[in-house]
């Protein structure tokens, strides 16, 4: 082999990284000139098991086992860690599996309604000094209004709608349900299928409307 060729590596590489106290996979780039104890000191952040109680595993690209990286004197790069190899992380400090992913386990803040009534530091206090959503009350009085007259009207739309009606359908983008509706198990109603629809009564127009003639009984 000639003395003069020289093997380039590229100084960084990309890992992925599990441990047993965590469900999710992250992936992380390192410099390879890095030691084991220093590697260690940035996967606590990452993993949240103190260094000292880390045992890491050096898995292959597709997963295998290769050997743990047990000196902590020893430099990353020294290992034979390639781009998308995995690197296990084994907590040794007691810490359960989840215990850092479980949220219902993480002690909340809470503060009874009365007093976060109180406070003028506050969200709600923002809103309402500003007289923002629900805290408008002529704004909100004004929208209750329109959703009555428009309810309202649907009513009155929908009354004047018979079972058997010939009539017109016009409404924007397409329709949520087609063919036979049944919704949480109880049925609406049955027709061939792409025949039926839900849509609001103000869509729809009786009158004597024929049938169209696109004619497909001549092709």
């Amino acid at each position: 082999m000639d003395g003069g060729v020289t093997v380039i590596t590229n100084p960084t590489v990309s890992v992925r990284l599990t441990s047993t106290i965590s469900s999710f996979e992250v992936n992380k780039r390192y410099n390879r000139g890095i030691t084991i104890a220093e590697f260690k000191g940035k996967l606590e952040m990452v993993v949240g098991t103190p260094a000292s109680s880390m045992e890491l595993q050096l898995f292959s690209t597709t997963d295998k086992f290769m050997q743990k990286l047990d000196d902590n004197e020893a430099l990353l790069g020294s290992y034979p860690v390639d781009d998308d190899c995995k690197i296990h992380v084994i907590d040794r400090s007691g810490a359960q599996s989840g215990e850092f992913s479980d949220l219902s386990k993480v002690e909340k803040f809470e503060i009874p309604d009365e007093v976060y009534e109180k406070r003028t530091d506050s969200v709600r206090s923002f809103m309402k000094k500003q007289r923002v959503g629900r805290f408008n009350e002529e704004e909100t009085a004004k929208k209750e209004a329109e959703l009555a007259a428009h309810e309202a009207e649907e009513e009155a739309a929908a009354s004047a709608i018979d079972v058997g009606n010939r009539c017109q359908v016009q409404v924007v983008g397409l329709p949520t349900k087609i063919g036979t509706v049944i919704v949480k198990e109880k049925r609406y109603f049955e027709c061939e299928n792409k025949y039926g629809a839900f849509v609001r009564p103000l869509t729809v127009t009786v009158g004597d409307f024929p049938e169209e003639d696109y004619g497909l009984d001549e092709m």
